[in-house]
């Protein structure tokens, strides 16, 4: 598991985290035994906790100490990005997430989509606490969530997809939230605008290269590295940045053509990965 308190070289975030852990858990406990347990399967099979440490990582940016504010900011953008795992999990037919049953395999698919969205609508109720702004700006992210996922639907096993249509959808599904996490740290922790807006830059920035190099370890890692099948956004009819550039290579773009712009099995995958694999596509989106 990554120590995100070492990578971003910050070792006062780690006892900032261990408050924020029992804080997260906490948040989720209803007087329905059975919705509490559904909402904090995920929390308890643990995570990176990315999101909620930008979120006070922008304090600490500022000079800021993490106050209660901060840390109920932490826990509303990590309620969004739980609950957007639970939807996503039942799209994708998932049967596991985190090294535990996913939500929708355990107890199927309408307590999947209502537990997630249980948590959206407590991540929204706990943003409104910490005032009109943030409010807005969490629902507008989650608003950006579903604009980036619904393009992305919409262009499947298009091999005419673009490079823009593929940036636009990684700035709403994945560098939205970044953004919205950095800019929510900075609003709660009251930082001046220059930095408000310097640090949801960041955090877009941010959001931006995390996917583009989430999509390369797709076509370049292991199942052991990424505990799934490699070439699954292929087998989907997602086709992210490297494959895009493979798409527009002079010699390998033909052949790649003709293999993708439908479903594809598993011989077809591996196949479509060596072609990617064979171009300077990977290298060009780095």
């Amino acid at each position: 598991m990554v120590n995100i308190a070492q990578l971003l070289n910050l070792p006062a975030l780690e006892d900032e985290l261990a408050t924020f852990e029992d804080a997260l858990r906490s948040s989720v406990v209803t007087t329905d035994p059975f919705l509490t347990d559904v909402a904090g399967h995920l929390i308890q099979a643990g995570g990176k906790r990315l999101r909620p440490a930008l979120v006070m990582a922008s304090a600490f940016a500022g000079g800021a100490e993490v106050t209660g504010n901060v840390i109920n900011g932490g826990i509303s953008v990590e309620l969004v990005h739980l609950g957007s795992l639970y939807h996503d999990d039942v799209l994708d037919e998932a049967t596991d997430r985190r090294g535990v049953e996913s939500v929708n395999a355990r107890w199927g698919n309408l307590v999947a989509i209502l537990s997630g969205d249980f948590l959206l609508a407590r991540a929204s109720e706990i943003a409104a606490s910490l005032g009109t702004e943030v409010a807005g700006l969490l629902a507008a992210t989650i608003g950006r969530l579903c604009m980036g996922q619904v393009s992305e639907f919409r262009t499947a096993f298009d091999v005419s997809r673009t490079t823009r249509s593929y940036l636009e959808s990684v700035a709403g599904k994945t560098a939205s939230l970044m953004a919205a996490s950095c800019r929510i740290g900075a609003l709660t922790a009251g930082l001046s605008r220059e930095r408000v807006d310097a640090l949801t830059a960041f955090g877009e920035s941010l959001g931006m290269v995390f996917q583009i190099r989430d999509d390369v370890l797709d076509l370049v890692g292991t199942q052991e590295m990424l505990g799934k099948p490699p070439g699954q956004d292929l087998v989907e009819g997602i086709y992210n940045l490297p494959v895009i550039n493979a798409l527009a290579d002079p010699d390998a773009g033909p052949e790649l053509r003709g293999l993708l712009g439908r479903p594809v099995d598993s011989p077809e995958r591996d196949k479509a990965r060596d072609i990617v694999r064979g171009t300077d596509s990977i290298a060009a989106s780095l």
